[in-house]
């Protein structure tokens, strides 16, 4: 079985570089940490990006997970190929790109470009947010599914993921103590669905809801709380129609509480998604 380590970073295309960026870094509070040819990598942390927007096709997303030694890295192709998994080994430049030693790109079963990486660079210095979002790392994503329990079996038997619990279809799914690094909801296309940054507190959820509706950004969910990770969020839209979240206080699930923990399942109704009775902007959560 395949051990993923951590999620480690999203790129996307866009049509309007300049644009996504000023929003990434006045808006979502983000820290430029380069600029090369038509890409700009973005920090939230300590790693060296964790988003990085490129001028292409804005249905071109790509979701990175790091796994821990080349010798993983090399198992982890072998047994995609042993399953029938188209896998490309990406090139000494396309590592460069993407601030890696090593990588093989392939897709889920639902088409979702996935990057396998090892031994990806952090930055020698703080992470200085363009705003004072109170952004403690880049924490999970949701991707797209057409068919969720298949996705769901292949991210648990292949690449090691645990369900944390499921809304409907969706499963919630975990690869450290986190809750959950990944979630797939059932869609009609394949793609990254949100991306989510941790922050500190409850009061940074709320500033930011006050600030992106001064400055007239869609609010796409909450302010709420799942009652699934037990965190509290808030959802709005960024460029190219894309989602993202602001969470807080999401719940662990350590070692030793995996001895007794068992995966809930909660209706696909509003309640499941909002225990304080937010009703929910984006397709994937309306069913």
């Amino acid at each position: 079985m395949i051990h993923l380590h951590d999620i480690r970073y999203v790129r996307l295309g866009t049509p309007d570089l300049d644009t996504a960026v000023q929003y990434a870094t006045d808006l979502l509070g983000l820290q430029v940490a380069r600029r090369e040819g038509k890409a700009v990598y973005l920090r939230s942390d300590s790693r060296d990006h964790t988003l990085c927007y490129f001028e292409g096709d804005p249905q071109d997303h790509t979701a990175a997970f790091e796994v821990d030694s080349a010798e993983e890295l090399s198992n982890a192709a072998a047994v995609l190929e042993a399953k029938g998994y188209k896998v490309t080994q990406g090139s000494a430049s396309d590592a460069e790109q993407r601030y890696v030693r090593e990588f093989i790109n392939f897709k889920d079963p639902s088409g979702n470009s996935i990057d396998l990486v090892y031994a990806p660079h952090h930055s020698g210095r703080r992470y200085f947010p363009s705003r004072d979002a109170g952004i403690t790392g880049f924490s999970h994503i949701g991707l797209r599914t057409l068919d969720g329990r298949r996705d769901e079996a292949f991210w648990t038997s292949l690449l090691g993921a645990k369900v944390s619990d499921r809304i409907g279809e969706a499963p919630l799914l975990r690869i450290d103590e986190v809750h959950h690094k990944i979630a797939l909801f059932p869609s009609t296309y394949p793609g990254v669905q949100h991306i989510n940054h941790q922050v500190e507190s409850i009061d940074d959820v709320m500033r930011a809801y006050y600030i992106m509706l001064e400055r007239n950004i869609p609010i796409r969910f909450g302010p709420g709380r799942h009652p699934t990770s037990g965190a509290v969020f808030l959802y709005f839209e960024g460029p190219d129609g894309m989602i993202y979240e602001y969470s807080t206080g999401v719940r662990l699930i350590t070692e030793e509480d995996e001895k007794t923990y068992r995966p809930r399942s909660f209706p696909a109704i509003p309640s499941s998604f909002c225990m304080w009775g937010a009703k929910p902007d984006i397709p994937e959560f309306k069913t």
